[in-house]
């Protein structure tokens, strides 16, 4: 076959270092928007970025070219650098960690939704509970002495 043909959806999820709420309002839809234009660069798309003030979900299709772990440092070391640089956050960092879920085309619009409604959602479940929940609805096995260090 001379082509390669993939659809490789994942839904992505990392917080800001020792969860930090460093993701203010006023630089949220920047942040994500810049995130968005990373993606771009590796040949993906980002369907949707958004998160609240610790932590950020993102729906991509990642090019088979490119590692996950690969996307990752690349959209973290890249935005955290804007977010000094432009941004003057001196602070600002990710976690060293994510997590990564694949996500079925036939489940994208659910997922999707999920993630644009994180604000609401996190009335009612922290970040922790949240990450952990996802681990064990994946059949993920984690120790969580390890899970936030």
């Amino acid at each position: 076959m001379p082509h390669t043909y993939t659809n490789l959806l994942t839904h992505i999820i990392f917080s800001t270092k020792d969860r930090t709420p460093f993701i203010k309002p006023e630089l949220k839809d920047e942040l994500h928007a810049y995130m968005g234009g990373i993606i771009r660069e590796l040949k993906g798309t980002a369907v949707l970025i958004n998160g609240t003030a610790d932590h950020v979900h993102s729906l991509v299709y990642l090019p088979p070219n490119f590692s996950l772990s690969d996307a990752l440092r690349v959209l973290k070391t890249n935005s955290s650098r804007w977010a000094h640089e432009e941004k003057r956050i001196a602070r600002f960092g990710w976690q060293s960690g994510y997590g990564a879920f694949s996500v079925s085309q036939s489940n994208a619009k659910t997922v999707g939704a999920y993630i644009a409604h994180q604000e609401e959602h996190h009335r009612k479940v922290t970040f922790k509970e949240e990450f952990k929940a996802f681990l064990e609805k994946n059949g993920i096995a984690y120790d969580e002495q390890y899970l936030w260090g």
